[in-house]
């Protein structure tokens, strides 16, 4: 990862706030990049923003921890003005041949990714990388059956290669709120906060997704 041009060239990395990507939050931090993190689950808020100059510099670990972000992290909201130059996210498996790839099925990746479509803050030129173990690269994932708001991944690093999809999957062009559950929506504030102001604003009502059963929270190592 720290050897990739679109790594050395980013000022503003987003990496999702789970564990296995916790070396790539370090990485962030100590090259002197902003760390652009998600609280985790939207529970509390949105994203939250670290900058190493204002990190003591012997809690650059504990920063890179969900507990270091709620402590040493900038919170920041929908009006923020800010540019993100690369996307780092989790998979469970990806193909790259594709670049297709299957996240833990609750579709934060997603939510995160429309959301910042929304703010203007990344375009279909910003880079997505996926970092995996060899064993999650996979060749039976069918693009055809990924749904408008799944993100396809365009670099793929494991610890013995990296890989250039050339995806030709386009990436979602904001939030689908026709995707979106009752039941998804009531878990994120930030996003029914949108909704309204959205709704507010046009003067519309914006559509709603079908009821859905939602899966187990998975658990989050700190």
């Amino acid at each position: 990862m720290a050897e990739l041009d679109a790594f050395k060239e980013a000022k503003c990395v987003k990496v999702n706030p789970d564990s296995p990507q916790k070396q790539v939050r370090f990485l962030t931090l100590t090259g002197e990049k902003k760390l652009l993190t998600p609280q985790p689950r939207l529970r509390t808020g949105f994203f939250s923003v670290l900058d190493i100059h204002t990190i003591p510099p012997n809690a650059i670990n504990e920063a890179c921890t969900s507990v270091g972000v709620a402590k040493y992290g900038k919170p920041i909201g929908l009006d923020e003005r800010l540019k993100v130059d690369l996307i780092v996210i989790g998979s469970v498996a990806v193909d790259p041949r594709t670049g297709a790839r299957l996240g833990k099925g609750e579709g934060f990746a997603e939510i995160e990714y429309g959301m910042l479509r929304h703010m203007g803050a990344v375009d279909d030129s910003v880079l997505v990388v996926t970092s995996v173990h060899d064993q999650q690269l996979v060749d039976d994932i069918p693009s055809e059956k990924l749904l408008i708001h799944d993100v396809p991944v365009d670099i793929v690093c494991t610890p013995t290669q990296v890989i250039f999809t050339n995806t030709q999957i386009p990436k979602p062009q904001g939030i689908y709120w026709d995707k979106l559950s009752p039941e998804k929506l009531g878990q994120i504030r930030i996003l029914r906060q949108l909704k309204t102001q959205i709704e507010r604003e046009s003067g519309q009502k914006l559509p709603c997704g079908p009821s859905e059963k939602l899966p187990p929270t998975a658990q989050r190592n700190r």
